[in-house]
């Protein structure tokens, strides 16, 4: 079966996914991806656990595959990086969500900037949820 791809475009996929390949990274001491780049190591490790969640299913397979690998490349740029040393280790789901849905072109990979203000977004989001969680019940025991 012959799989026919528009690489201007590739596929979105479920958040669970990519989550699942940057779990079994971090299981094998590999997590810092973002940080530092990915090697041959860890292009092999994404590789064997894409292959393994969805050996049934290859185009699915490729578009994880894909999709992460533009991820770790696009916080190659300063302004992403720097983000993630600010922040910290829980920008890291917000980032497999953008990654997961953002138009994603495959041999020019993700616009950096696009990617830095959807995540921005993201997280503004994430910061109004926890907010808004927070202040119910100091207003419930005020009444």
């Amino acid at each position: 079966m012959a799989m026919i791809w528009d690489l201007t475009d590739v596929p979105t996929v479920e958040v669970a996914d990519l989550a699942a390949v940057m779990r079994a990274l971090i299981d094998e001491g590999r997590g810092l991806v973002l940080r530092r780049g990915i090697s041959d190591e860890d292009m092999n490790a994404v590789h064997a656990e894409v292959q393994r969640r969805f050996h049934h299913e290859p185009q699915r397979a490729l578009a994880v595959f894909v999709r992460f690998r533009n991820l770790v490349e696009v916080f190659s740029a300063h302004r992403l990086k720097d983000m993630l040393m600010e922040r910290g280790f829980p920008m890291i789901a917000p980032a497999l969500a953008v990654a997961a849905s953002l138009r994603l072109n495959a041999q020019r990979g993700f616009n950096p900037q696009h990617f830095l203000m959807s995540l921005q977004d993201a997280l503004t989001a994430a910061a109004t949820t926890i907010e808004t969680r927070l202040e119910e019940p100091t207003r419930l025991q005020a009444a």
